[in-house]
């Protein structure tokens, strides 16, 4: 009764025309017999096996248990150990192998690089190409280490080349390993490359030559003698300040070298500042030198201002200063002034503002050290 009930409520409430399928299909699933529900269950049931499906674990494990076959589960774990087998052999066979096919150490290329470049058979292509490998190889400090192993009395050598190329990659090689560490400079290349003669060589290289080889032997004597009072020294007596001079007075050298030597000349006075226990030079005494530091003042390039300012600053500050040869001789009252002025135009400029400002900071700095030293001369003359 309560189906027919349903049954009744279901068709009155349609107000719309269907389909029959769909009224069939309603029936069918409204008045099953619980007979067909429990046959519905075991057909369901039945698929699940088939499709591997289960309603819960248990029925999961009750199906691995009825379907498991032990032989074949012993078959498959002698074949999962064979295969074990195989690849580890496969394993120990290409350790074998990458052993064998294993690329030699940086420290090897670059000995194999110095045999080349000591090689004279070998035709000048070679030679290039060596250097090359060994301007990349040396930036790491243990590579740097390593090229000591004989591999430095080859370089120097090779900055006496007829080649202006080979000259160059030389000197720029011999630049890099100091930057690098300290105790490289300490441990390594003061007893080895000073005493093969490459300072020599190198100021050698500054003589009318090719602008490139000119920068990179520049560079190669500021690393050498940078921090390195034995290489100062030896630089002061084979005319180092001759060399800075020549550079500095020719308008016609590329700036780099104006700079890098300005750069050079304030180092070597603030190394002279930090030991002075030491015996001073007469390197700054040389009014050629100081007269062409101070005329670069007036050039238009403001880190070349900068540097020769600084070198200037520096320099002022040495107890053997010759402080009247700057006032009488170079100008520098003068100097001073007429930079101060070309600041101030520099300044009206956003872009070199900021930059103008700092120079003309260190401008008042070199000029207060100039009066303070010309002020304790004239007290002392009293």
């Amino acid at each position: 009764m309560r189906n027919q009930a349903l049954h009744s409520n279901y068709v009155f409430s349609i107000k719309a025309p269907i389909d029959c399928t769909t009224i069939y299909s309603t029936a069918v699933l409204v008045e099953s017999s619980p007979k067909e529900e429990e046959g519905d269950k075991s057909t369901m049931v039945q698929e699940e096996d088939i499709d591997g499906g289960f309603s819960s674990v248990d029925g999961m494990l009750q199906w691995a248990i009825g379907h498991s076959d032990p032989g074949v589960l012993k078959e498959r774990s002698e074949v999962a150990q064979r295969m074990s087998l195989e690849l580890e052999s496969r394993q120990t066979e290409l350790k074998e192998l990458m052993q064998k096919l294993k690329m030699p150490s940086d420290v090897q290329l670059m000995l194999i690089a110095v045999n080349d470049l000591d090689n004279s058979s070998l035709p000048l292509e070679h030679h290039h190409r060596a250097l090359e490998e060994l301007l990349v190889l040396v930036e790491h400090i243990d590579n740097a280490i390593g090229i000591n192993l004989g591999g430095f009395s080859v370089l120097i050598r090779k900055l006496d080349h007829s080649e202006p190329e080979i000259r160059t990659a030389a000197a720029w090689f011999l630049a890099k390993p100091v930057k690098i560490t300290p105790l490289f400079r300490s441990r390594y290349w003061d007893s080895h490359v000073l005493e093969l003669g490459a300072l020599t060589m190198l100021m050698k290289m500054m003589k009318p030559h090719t602008t490139e080889e000119a920068v990179k032997a520049l560079l190669a004597i500021s690393a050498l003698i940078r921090n390195n009072l034995n290489g100062q020294d030896l630089f002061y007596r084979e005319a180092g300040d001759m060399m800075l001079q020549e550079v500095l007075s020719n308008s016609n050298k590329d700036i780099r070298l104006h700079k890098k030597s300005l750069f050079l000349i304030a180092d070597l006075a603030e190394s002279q500042l930090e030991n002075e226990n030491t015996v001073e030079v007469s390197c700054f005494s040389n009014r050629l030198l100081l007269k062409a530091m101070v005329d670069s003042m007036a050039s238009s390039d403001l880190d070349l201002q900068e540097k020769a300012l600084y070198a200037i600053k520096n320099i002022l500050l040495l107890r053997s200063t010759e402080v009247l040869l700057f006032k009488d001789y170079c100008k520098l009252n003068e100097a001073l002034e007429r930079t101060r002025q070309q600041l101030q135009q520099f300044m009206v400029d956003d872009d070199l503002r900021e930059y103008a400002t700092d120079v003309e900071s260190l401008r008042k700095e070199v000029e207060l050290t100039f009066l303070q030293k010309l002020d304790k001369v004239a007290q002392a003359a009293m």
